[in-house]
């Protein structure tokens, strides 16, 4: 026969199943505790960025040294937060949303993309979300990732970047801006041209050119300085167009100067030697790094850089003779 416990003896039974019940809770379910349906996994992965898949998708076209700084940035911080990166680039509008549709048959656990022209990105970036893959920004756009619903944006804002070449223009005396355009329809780009005019006393034509073909690039270019003498600053909006136009000035015979947004190794040497004035940087290594890292911040604890309603900008910053020696050394190691 079986004799029950002592009252005293059953008491402490049943507070011993309470504490184990209690524990088990805390082991098990601790984490359902303030989350949300709409917010991120704690920890989606298994572990610190371990097996996290993310995608970076750019408008970059092939041999442009500008992506290049982007990706080794992403690359770094994808390997600080243990990530698996791919990265993916496509000049043509219709063909990047359709990288980005890739990525989200793929499954990844985030995608960075830029919106150089966002309307063709609407409806990738709404499956995207459907899907539940956090999708932010970088580069371009700063006016559509809002609209479009992405979680942050990594960037310049152009409009004020190009606002301050024009007051910039206006302190070394120039008269008759040339602004070259490489991809029509780009907004970033347009943006910047916009900027200028709206600061700079003088008057700004846009020169629209093939971007694709350099030495079509610098034809054009010669061939405008030659027809009208009173340029006397052509402003590009990449790199490798500045060092184009410094050639471009050579053929034509021209008495304009060079200036440029961006920045990379050759540029920075043609700061020193006096070829071009000044170039803008907008930091695009800071651009990926900043945009993987933000996506394996908001996977594992939940972080929303700019709190989703401001952007988090990387410049502008005017490299000139007088401080390009600081950022040399880090221009020779790719990462500027």
């Amino acid at each position: 026969m079986n004799t029950p416990p002592p009252p005293h003896t059953s008491a402490r039974l049943t507070r011993v199943a309470a504490l184990v019940s209690a524990v088990c809770l805390l082991v098990a379910g601790c984490s359902v505790l303030g989350a949300s349906d709409d917010g991120p996994d704690a920890d989606p992965v298994g572990g610190p960025g371990g097996g996290m898949k993310v995608a970076l998708i750019t408008h970059g076209g092939k041999g442009d040294a500008f992506w290049d700084l982007v990706r080794r940035g992403a690359e770094a911080a994808a390997a600080k937060d243990g990530i698996d990166l791919t990265y993916a680039s496509d000049s043509d509008a219709a063909a990047q949303a359709a990288l980005v549709r890739e990525a989200v048959g793929d499954k990844v656990d985030g995608i960075a993309l830029t919106l150089a022209k966002p309307a063709a990105m609407r409806g990738p970036i709404a499956r995207a979300k459907a899907a539940g893959i956090p999708v932010v920004g970088l580069n371009s756009g700063i006016d559509a990732w809002r609209p479009a619903g992405l979680l942050e944006y990594f960037g310049q804002d152009e409009s004020v970047a190009g606002q301050a070449v024009g007051d910039k223009l206006d302190e070394v005396r120039a008269k008759h801006a040339l602004c070259v355009v490489h991809e029509r329809g780009n907004v970033a780009l347009e943006a910047r041209c916009a900027g200028v005019r709206k600061t700079f006393d003088g008057d700004t034509d846009n020169l629209y050119v093939d971007g694709s073909d350099m030495n079509a690039v610098t034809a054009t270019i010669a061939s405008r300085l030659r027809q009208d003498s009173s340029i006397d600053e052509v402003v590009t909006l990449g790199a490798q167009y500045g060092l184009s136009a410094v050639e471009a000035v050579e053929q034509a015979g021209s008495r304009a100067k060079v200036a440029t947004f961006d920045l990379d190794k050759d540029l920075v040497e043609a700061v020193k030697d006096g070829d071009v004035q000044f170039a803008v940087d907008q930091q695009p290594y800071l651009q990926g790094y900043l945009a993987v890292d933000a996506l394996w911040l908001y996977r594992t604890n939940g972080n929303v850089s700019g709190g989703g309603t401001a952007p988090v900008l990387t410049g502008p910053a005017f490299v000139t003779r007088s401080n390009v020696s600081a950022v040399a050394r880090f221009a020779a190691a790719g990462t500027r």
